[in-house]
């Protein structure tokens, strides 16, 4: 008989490799390896156990600690007499790691249905102030004909032979017993011998409904409002899914928002701007009347207290701000030209601070 390969060898490790290390070299060769991976293929079985048996061994202190000093693990240093019982954790590390769970945990007969999910788009009027809609949502519901079953009206489902109802198999891969889902009846531990017409075995069928979804004030693009139990059916009796609504707001012609805050740009006359003026601004309830005092300038910014959105948890309510720019006028009439030249000729820089302060800089830089 062979001598057996050293562990570390076998698992590509060093002695003094941490446990992460090892764990995750082992992962890696067991699902290169496995059996199911490489069906009919002898050597890959080997392997298989030898990678199994080196890291039962390597995971475990007490026959790590025989294995480092006498070369071998069991009693009275004769081979590897205990291996099978600890290789039930490492044989959960494999399926849970890569296959997605243990065997034998595949949920039979009922089964939860399925979210949904629904983008709603609403006019940013309507996210401010609420608003019901009427949506229609296709679906799998349970099939009316069958009641779920999927079995034809006076028949029933009919324990599978292959599994004898439980959904698993076993077999053997050397010295391994391995459970996987019951090809004939797919997991479900029942097979449908006569189905159901109107939905064809399945249990559900193809629907519409039309539901009436409430959006509260406040609501803005990504809310998410979960409607329960409005998802697809539930499979032989099991619940249904949520339906998930995903609020989408339109972009507005004169606002735009942050957080519970709307702003606008108002534009207005340079004679506005210079002598002041009471305007009048929109906000998203109708219009409201702004004081612009004398010699503002473009880009200040006014608040509007109250004017802006309502909180979606009941926080009070957000601001308008109001950002002017002033608008220099374009076409000027004769006369509009002439009265403006006079008022050039009257300028002293006295009205024009920032002017003023601007060539004054310039002035100190070049001296």
């Amino acid at each position: 008989m062979s001598p057996k390969r050293d562990y570390y060898e076998i698992l590509g490790v060093s002695p003094d490799a941490p446990p992460e290390e090892i764990k995750k070299a082992y992962r890696k060769l067991a699902q290169t390896h496995h059996p199911d991976k490489n069906p009919g293929d002898t050597s890959a079985e080997e392997r298989f156990k030898e990678i199994g048996e080196a890291y039962a061994v390597r995971s475990d202190a007490e026959k790590r600690e025989q294995y480092n000093r006498f070369g071998t693990v069991g009693r009275g240093g004769e081979g590897f007499g205990d291996f099978d019982q600890g290789f039930g954790s490492i044989f959960d590390d494999i399926f849970e790691g890569f296959f997605g769970g243990r065997p034998g945990r595949t949920t039979r007969g009922a089964h939860r249905g399925a979210d949904l999910r629904y983008n709603l788009e609403i006019r940013f009027e309507e996210a401010a102030v609420g608003v019901e809609k009427e949506i229609v949502i296709p679906r799998l519901e349970t099939c009316a004909t069958c009641r779920g079953s999927g079995a034809k009206p006076g028949s029933q489902p009919v324990v599978c032979k292959t599994c004898r109802g439980t959904g698993q198999v076993r077999f053997s891969q050397g010295f391994l017993t391995v459970s996987q889902t019951c090809s004939r009846c797919r997991g479900e531990g029942r097979i449908v011998e006569h189905p159901c017409a109107a939905c064809r075995g399945l249990g559900q069928t193809k629907s519409e409904r039309t539901l009436t979804v409430k959006v509260p004030a406040g609501v803005e693009t990504g809310t998410r409002l979960k409607l329960a139990g409005e998802g697809e059916a539930g499979v032989r009796g099991g619940p249904p899914g949520d339906l998930y609504v995903v609020i989408v707001v339109k972009e507005h012609a004169l606002f735009t928002r942050q957080g519970d805050d709307i702003h606008c740009e108002v534009p207005i006359s340079f004679t506005q701007a210079a002598l002041g003026a009471q305007i009048e601004i929109p906000t998203i309830a109708g219009k409201t009347t702004l004081k612009v005092p004398p010699g503002t300038q473009s880009g200040a910014e006014f608040r509007v207290r109250g004017k802006g959105f309502p909180n979606l948890r009941g926080y009070g309510r957000g601001d308008l701000l109001a950002r002017i720019f002033v608008e220099v006028p374009t076409h000027l009439t004769a006369k509009q030209r002439d009265l403006l030249e006079q008022y050039a000729k009257l300028e002293n820089g006295e009205g024009s601070p920032l002017v003023q302060g601007f060539w004054d800089k310039v002035k100190t830089l070049f001296e």
